[in-house]
């Protein structure tokens, strides 16, 4: 019923999910029995039966307010307990901030990397996420680690983890944003502790030797581009890249542009900037997230596409 356990905070969670299926199960199954039977002990045999009329058995009364609340006091302590934990991250906690986007989530590490729907961390040590919008209202969402908070425009919030060992965990936001909602899609990758700081130090490193027009390819999936924008023509949430290159666009208040480097740039940088006629305003900014020479290698891959 539960997905993989994958953090210290999940055996409380699954601990008390099953106290409430067992507890329910033994209601539900006790109701069923006692119905049943009082359906066919008090049925009705002939025209002279009648039923006798019961008013009052405190007994009984006072035995179905009692259980119901003594579970009910039960399973408030443990979730109450349970919701401490999940907001009281670890003084030693490593800090990553998230930022929640149409529709990608962005990772900034202490020393300055930013990575796009990957977010990296060692197993064996509590990491705490601070997160905020760019724009709506998202909610970032992890099964296995059995964590999830709301992540809110204008406003800081937070949640914390420990990976239990090495894998990989899918990312959800469980808020619905928009149009691409269900692709905000991302992926946790836990690590020993040597090969995190390892990946730590060489993270974005490894685009340095890349071909500018492969590595823009890359970085239009890694940023999940393809989200709104196709490279073979398909009308999507944005317009295509396909054919853009030095091509006329008509913007929403008439004017027409030539799609140069300028114009492309700006529409990395500054999306809302100039809004082409037919299209929304939803496109985030990749201000601080993508450099000049990655931004040069999206511009270069987008002159292939003819």
């Amino acid at each position: 019923m539960l997905p993989p356990a994958k953090s210290t905070l999940a055996a409380e969670t699954d601990a008390l999910f099953n106290f409430i299926n067992v507890a329910s199960l033994i209601f539900l199954v006790g109701i069923t029995i006692a119905i049943i039977y009082f359906s066919w002990k008090y049925r009705r045999r002939s025209d002279q039966d009648v039923t006798p009329v019961i008013a009052h058995n405190s007994k009984l009364e006072i035995t179905w307010s009692v259980i119901p609340l003594v579970l009910v006091l039960i399973v408030f302590g443990r979730g109450f307990t349970g919701y401490i934990d999940n907001i009281t991250p670890p003084d030693d906690a490593y800090e990553i901030r998230a930022v929640g986007k149409t529709w990608l989530w962005e990772f900034h590490y202490p020393n300055g990397h930013v990575s796009i729907n990957e977010l990296h961390v060692p197993a064996g040590r509590p990491v705490k996420l601070v997160m905020s919008s760019d724009d709506v209202i998202h909610s970032l969402y992890i099964p296995d680690f059995r964590v999830k908070m709301d992540v809110l425009p204008n406003r800081y919030t937070q949640l914390w983890f420990e990976a239990i060992e090495p894998g990989e965990s899918t990312i959800f936001c469980a808020e619905y944003c928009g149009t691409a909602h269900s692709n905000m899609i991302a992926t946790t990758y836990v690590y020993e502790e040597e090969e995190f700081v390892t990946w730590l130090a060489s993270a974005g490193s490894a685009d340095d030797s890349m071909d500018p027009v492969e590595l823009g390819q890359e970085l239009i999936t890694r940023n999940a581009c393809a989200t709104c924008h196709s490279s073979d023509g398909t009308d999507l949430i944005g317009p295509t890249f396909q054919g853009l290159w030095q091509s006329e666009v008509v913007m929403q208040d008439g004017e027409t542009v030539i799609a140069d480097e300028n114009y492309l740039r700006e529409s990395i940088l500054e999306p809302n900037a100039r809004i082409v006629d037919g299209y929304d305003p939803v496109m985030p900014t990749f201000a601080g997230t993508l450099n000049d020479r990655q931004i040069e290698a999206i511009i270069e891959y987008i002159k292939t596409l003819e």
